[in-house]
């Protein structure tokens, strides 16, 4: 028994060895990184590409170094409440007030709610609350869950394939390893043929994390139960608390987080609010802490 725990271990010693090594090898391959490059770069971060990408240095290193350019162009990071808030005014996605057993941050997305037309803003919105929930992280955890609310979806709400597939792939390359499960829950039976097609864009690993969920269905429940304490979960979900969304509530917590982002990245966020738009390498900022603070 005894020899067969430390063979077990010994593997498991070997393999984070070995996982060490391959992120060094990483970091060793990547171009020279601007300022804000490097703080994205953490040793962490290597590690979800590596793992997206089975450990293979290579394909990791093409995942990064597209990301990197995304960033430069895209700049989640200097989205700001201001500019998406109009998305957020029916709580078609949020940040919810609790956590998941393993202190994972929620978001709530309701499709139903859907309320502006343009798939730009609408993807800048989705972005701009996924870096919110990475920021919102408990120290020592790197992923989200979504909870995904078809009360009120039809297909004439439903966005279009292309943008369904423009999400997916924002996600999947770029946001590697930070979601953990995405619940579907109670979707109706017409949503299978959205489903048909959109299946197709998820690689592998995200679309193991899918997990359709229905109310009447025991296992459906015990999956719920296994994730979520039932007293945090809203009934929307089928746990007992009351969810309701205040944008004005809601709002102040974004600009506040604005800040909180803006020192974590080491910018001036006056500076950016005012739409200044230069790229290029950022001037060296103050040494930071890059644990978010525990809010």
């Amino acid at each position: 028994m005894f020899s067969r725990w430390s063979h077990s271990h010994h593997n498991q010693q070997n393999d984070s060895l070995q996982h060490e090594s391959k992120v060094k090898e990483l970091r060793a391959a990547l171009r020279p990184l601007s300022d804000r490059g490097l703080k994205y770069c953490t040793d962490a971060c290597l590690r979800r590409y590596l793992e997206a990408r089975n450990w293979n240095v290579d394909k990791s290193k093409k995942m990064l170094e597209e990301t990197l350019k995304w960033r430069s162009t895209y700049k989640p990071e200097e989205i700001r409440w201001h500019e998406i808030a109009v998305e957020g005014e029916t709580g078609k996605v949020y940040r919810a007030n609790f956590h998941d057993r393993d202190g994972r941050t929620v978001l709530i997305l309701r499709p139903g709610k859907q309320n502006t037309t343009s798939l730009d803003n609408q993807l800048r919105h989705l972005v701009y609350m996924i870096e919110n929930a990475i920021l919102n992280l408990p120290e020592g955890q790197e992923q989200m869950v979504w909870l995904i609310d078809f009360t009120g979806w039809s297909l004439s709400t439903s966005v279009p394939i292309k943008s369904a597939r423009d999400t997916i792939n924002v996600l999947q390359n770029h946001y590697p390893e930070r979601l953990a499960m995405a619940v579907l829950y109670n979707p109706p039976r017409i949503f299978e043929a959205f489903w048909k097609i959109v299946k197709y864009f998820l690689d592998a690993k995200t679309f193991q994390k899918v997990k359709f969920v229905y109310p009447k269905n025991k296992e459906s429940v015990e999956l719920m139960r296994s994730y979520f304490d039932e007293e945090n979960l809203p009934t929307d979900f089928g746990g007992k608390a009351i969810l309701e969304y205040n944008h004005e509530e809601f709002s102040k917590q974004m600009v506040q987080d604005d800040i909180k982002s803006a020192t974590l990245w080491g910018f001036d966020n006056k500076l950016q609010s005012t739409g200044t738009n230069q790229s290029g390498p950022e001037i060296t900022p103050e040494p930071i802490c890059l644990a978010p603070a525990a809010s």
